[in-house]
């Protein structure tokens, strides 16, 4: 995973945002996102998905 090191989980993208991370695992699901990498049960998304969940919490 060194060549994807912009990936966040939904936990650092709720800390980027400024948002309870319930809303931001609920703003993926409700968008449908799927995670671009997985490791265990983590799940990392891309620098498109936060633009993609900014929006959707405004």
């Amino acid at each position: 995973m060194s060549a994807k090191t912009d990936l966040l989980t939904a936990g650092a993208i709720a800390l980027k945002l400024g948002s309870p991370v319930p809303k931001v695992k609920q703003a993926i699901a409700d968008l449908k996102i799927k995670p671009t990498a997985k490791k265990g049960a983590c799940s990392y998304y891309s620098t498109d998905a936060l633009t993609k969940i900014k929006g959707a919490l405004k």
